[in-house]
Parts: C-alpha cells; sequence; structure tokens
C-alpha cells in the first residue's frame, strides 16, 4: 500500500476512535445529568438562559425568568407539533400538544445549571470531532467511498441528535423524545464503529484469524436485537421511576422500584434470558475461535461488561437505585451494543473468509 495511503488510514483509524469515545463520555455524562435531574438546568437551546455562559446566581435572571423562557419553549413546541402534523404523526403531536408537564418551568439552580451545561460543552466537541473525521475521510474517498460517505451520515446525525435535544428540552424531558435521543446516540456510534472497521480492514486486509461458522454470528446478532430491546425496556422503567420520583419528592429511594411494578420485572427476567444468549455465544466462540484472537478478546471483554452491566442493575435494585450507578448502568449497556457490533464486523469478515475457501 502507498505509504501516504497508510499514513491518511492510521490518522483517519486514530480519529474516529477518538470520536467514538468521546460519544461513549457523553452518553455517561448524559447519564449523570438525568440521574441529578439536571435535564432542565438549561430551560433554552443552543444558549443557556440566553448567554453563551450561563448564570451562577438567579440574582443575574430577571425575575419573570420563568414565564420568559415557558413562552419560548412552547413557541417551539407549536412549530414542532406543526412539523410532526405534516409527518403524519398526529398521535404523537396530540401527546405533545396536550402535556400539562410541559408548562412547568424548573426553578434556577446553579448546579444543575451548570451540569447541563458541560453536557453541552461536551456535544459541541463531539461535533467538531465529527467534521475532523468527515475531512479526513475525504482522503480516502479513492480506496473506499464508503468512509466518507458514511462519516457525513455520522455529521448528520450528530447534527440531527442535537436538534432532538433541542426539543427534549422545549418538552420539558418528555420520556419517549428522551428515550429518541439515547437512540439516535446508539446509531451514531455504529456508524462510527463501521468506518473505522472498515479502515482498519483496508490497512490489515480480509483475511480472517480463523473461520467461524454462521451460527456464531447469528446468535450473536440475535444477543444484539435482544439487549437492544433490554436498552428500551430500561429507559421504560427509567421513566417509570421519574415519575415515581417526582410524586415522592425524590425520597423513600428504597420503595421506588417496588412500585415501578411489571416494567420492572420483565426488565429483570430480560437479562436472565440475555445472560444465557450470550453464555451459549460465548461457549462457541471460545470454541471456534484462537486464544488470543481479537474475535476471542473482544468476547471475553463483551462478558465482562454483561457481567458488570448485570451486577449494577442487581445493586440499583437492591440499593434504593443509588444516583451514582443510573448513569454507570446506562454506560455499560452502550458498551455492551458497541462491543456486539464490533464483534459482527468481525465475525462477518471470516465468515465471508470461509465461504470463499470452501
Amino acid at each position: 500500500m502507498n505509504p501516504n495511503t497508510n499514513k491518511n488510514l492510521n490518522s483517519f483509524r486514530r480519529w474516529s476512535t477518538l470520536t467514538v469515545i468521546a460519544v461513549y463520555f457523553l452518553i455517561l455524562v448524559g447519564g449523570i445529568v438525568r440521574s441529578t435531574g439536571s435535564g432542565m438546568g438549561c430551560p433554552d437551546w443552543p444558549k443557556c438562559f440566553g448567554s453563551v455562559i450561563p448564570p451562577t446566581s438567579v440574582d443575574q435572571l430577571p425575575k419573570n425568568y420563568q414565564e420568559i423562557y415557558l413562552e419560548k419553549r412552547l413557541a417551539k413546541n407549536e412549530r414542532f407539533v406543526a412539523t410532526l402534523e405534516k409527518l403524519g404523526f398526529r398521535e404523537a403531536a396530540d401527546q405533545i400538544a396536550n402535556d400539562k408537564s410541559i408548562l412547568v418551568e424548573e426553578e434556577f439552580n446553579a448546579t444543575k445549571t451548570w451540569i447541563e451545561y458541560i453536557n453541552r460543552l461536551i456535544g459541541v466537541v463531539i461535533g467538531l470531532l465529527i467534521i475532523g473525521t468527515v475531512v479526513k475521510s475525504l482522503k480516502l474517498w479513492q480506496i473506499d467511498k464508503w468512509i466518507p460517505l458514511n462519516s457525513f451520515l455520522a455529521l448528520f446525525l450528530v447534527l440531527f441528535t442535537g436538534w432532538i435535544g433541542s426539543i427534549v428540552v422545549s418538552t420539558n424531558l418528555l420520556h419517549w423524545m428522551i428515550t429518541f435521543h439515547m437512540l439516535l446516540a446508539l446509531a451514531l456510534v455504529a456508524v462510527l464503529l463501521y468506518i473505522n472497521h472498515r479502515s482498519y480492514r483496508l490497512m490489515a486486509g480480509t483475511n480472517a484469524e480463523n473461520p467461524v461458522p454462521k451460527k456464531v454470528k447469528w446468535i450473536l446478532v440475535l444477543g444484539t436485537v435482544l439487549m437492544l430491546i433490554q436498552v428500551i425496556l430500561g429507559t421504560q422503567v427509567r421513566e417509570k421511576i421519574d415519575q415515581i420520583s417526582f410524586a415522592l419528592g425524590n425520597m423513600l429511594r428504597e420503595e421506588w422500584v417496588d412500585r415501578v411494578g411489571l416494567d420492572f420485572l420483565i426488565h429483570r427476567s430480560f437479562s436472565l434470558l440475555l445472560l444465557g444468549i450470550h453464555l451459549l455465544y460465548f461457549f462457541w466462540a471460545f470454541k471456534f475461535t484462537k486464544r488470543k484472537s481479537k474475535v476471542n478478546l473482544w468476547s471475553q471483554l463483551l462478558m465482562v461488561v454483561l457481567l458488570l452491566e448485570i451486577g449494577s442493575g442487581i445493586g440499583m435494585a437492591y440499593f434504593g437505585i443509588p444516583a451514582f450507578l443510573q448513569p454507570v448502568h446506562l454506560l455499560l449497556g452502550s458498551l455492551i451494543l458497541g462491543i456486539q457490533f464490533i464483534l459482527i464486523l468481525q465475525l462477518r469478515d471470516q465468515i465471508k473468509v470461509e465461504f470463499n475457501t470452501m
């Protein structure tokens, strides 16, 4: 390979890897924002209380600041509702238009404001990293057009995710909007991992370390689909907990899980199914791959993170949902999906080699 091309591939891989790490860090910070109840720390977007640098004291705000920002949010919601209706999502539009919780405007809290502000700053950094990824991908156009095309897709996703984040604020943290926002972040991770993998494959070639049966890949695909469902179930449990904590004035944490009811029982039982599927996958991966191969090592990491995820879920269930465990639980679930996607890409390459050698 041309030394200059190899240099461009190395540079792109380092940059895209850094971007993936930054997105995962943002997911962790987003979990902290939610666990501390700081989502409405800034009632407007993209600025915070109308300023690039947010206030540190309520004295820096006008006396009727709550009415001012409520009017701004409602005006934005009216435009969003009209857009949803034009697109045919009338049920979602009606839900937003008739949701009385949107009318609740929180009082200024400096700590929550700055937590949310830092979350937004990290989002800006990620936007810049994505732009850098696009720029570096253009140098690879001649050898693999899918890398720059998917880099532009990542840029679109980060812009769209930022806009949806503004709607999350304007709708006063409407629950299904938060879930959609989270799924967009996971989609962004998947695109970044895909282009990173393609650039690695260009450097290392397509020769697999050892071919594996197709069933190894497909059991992992099943586990990935189930994990995505589990993440969505987890957001529903989180929504119920938010409602319960608000009703109880953020007190009696030890009673929150018991009051969630069936949603929590389904979420907990689903984790056992996930564990069983992944144990079967790990057995096959251990059986059909070489020790210390990439697939083998990533599979070991997958099982470790999965066990940590289940452990953090147990910790939340039996210790009154400690605030520090909530973002950790969210991050671990997101990491599991990322590792699964990496393994699927690696296994797909090895299955292609097996097919070509038959």
